[in-house]
């Protein structure tokens, strides 16, 4: 009986311990909310109380089978079950602590972007082909399912494809340089194959459910490449101002996502030529596709380029706290590692 006691303590510790990153959308029904409407919106793929302050009134709206009268009411019952929206820098500092970070494979990167990928939050590597972006993200599907510093446990990964790029065997050479169990790291990694910019929307709500079904399992959701589907989709000048509105929305709700669950997103970009930049003399006449909306919503962005032979060279872009400077590393038959000298 006294070791049932503590099983219970243990698994309300744990409750607790989950319970103060998300609240869960059903607590909703004690604040007079039917369990039908919350349904609805779990179908929509907003399944915590913070989901619901993520979305717009009018999203709400489009939902099948929600009126404006249930909106209202539905917005008065996660207000009262969030706190109100200011923080001092104190009290955010300490929540800031439940960031966690995964390692690149390689210290010098690892050191350029502070210690690793960072949990809530999107990082961008953009370069052109062959410059290590989907070796990265092999990379990173194995070294995520590693224990790392801070006390960050591991977890399994999720692999949105719009290329066409992704390969187990690939995973599989990464795996043994870590002497990791092939069959258990391919099943921690949970892969989806994207193939118009529409799909990949709907995926990324399905994978927020996913979150939410396994809270605190995921760790790493990575999408190769982030707008190679928009350049097919949208074509011309003329469906330019839908193909960014339509990024946009994307992008908020990858951002939304990461904070939500607290994940670190990780995406790829391709790059286009400049025809304008020969007559500004710009020294790279190359930059990374998707325009101001990619650019703003990218919290960290990494430029990849290639050096001699398997070396890359990568070099922060854009970054709200790390300053400019640049790296090297290889990529070898186990992934992305350190350069040799």
């Amino acid at each position: 009986m006294e070791e049932d006691q503590v099983v219970a303590d243990n698994a309300y510790d744990n409750d607790i311990d989950n319970e103060s990153f998300f609240q869960d959308i059903d607590l909703l029904q004690n604040h007079g909310i039917n369990v039908a409407d919350i349904k609805k919106l779990k179908a929509a793929g907003i399944c915590t109380v913070k989901g619901i302050q993520m979305t717009t009134r009018k999203r709400l709206c489009s939902i099948k089978g929600i009126t404006e009268a249930k909106v209202d009411k539905i917005k008065e019952a996660s207000g009262k079950l969030l706190a109100a929206g200011f923080l001092t820098a104190l009290d955010y500092s300490f929540k800031r602590k439940q960031v966690f970070r995964i390692s690149t494979g390689s210290s010098e990167l690892d050191k350029l972007v502070g210690g690793g990928i960072e949990s809530m939050a999107i990082t961008e590597v953009f370069g052109e082909f062959r410059t290590g972006k989907t070796q990265l993200s092999h990379t990173l599907c194995v070294t995520t399912q590693l224990p790392g510093a801070n006390g960050y446990s591991g977890g399994k990964v999720v692999f949105v494809d719009t290329e066409n790029t992704f390969r187990p065997d690939r995973l599989k050479e990464i795996a043994d340089r870590f002497n990791l169990d092939h069959s258990a790291m391919l099943d921690n990694v949970l892969y989806a194959r994207a193939y118009t910019s529409e799909h990949q929307m709907e995926l990324i709500d399905a994978v927020a459910a996913k979150f939410h079904e396994e809270s605190g399992v995921f760790k790493l959701l990575i999408v190769d490449s982030i707008m190679a589907l928009f350049r097919v989709d949208f074509s011309g000048r003329g469906e330019l101002a839908d193909r960014q509105q339509k990024l946009a929305q994307m992008l908020s709700r990858l951002q939304k996502v990461s904070e939500e669950y607290n994940v670190a997103v990780f995406v790829t970009n391709q790059m286009t030529a400049d025809p304008g930049a020969t007559m500004s003399f710009q020294a790279d006449p190359k930059k990374p596709i998707g325009g101001h909306i990619l650019a703003h919503a990218s919290t960290t962005r990494i430029s990849l380029r290639k050096g001699r032979g398997e070396v890359r060279i990568a070099k922060i872009y854009d970054s709200p706290d790390m300053p400019e400077s640049e790296a090297t590393f290889a990529i070898t038959a186990g992934g992305v590692s350190d350069a040799k000298e």
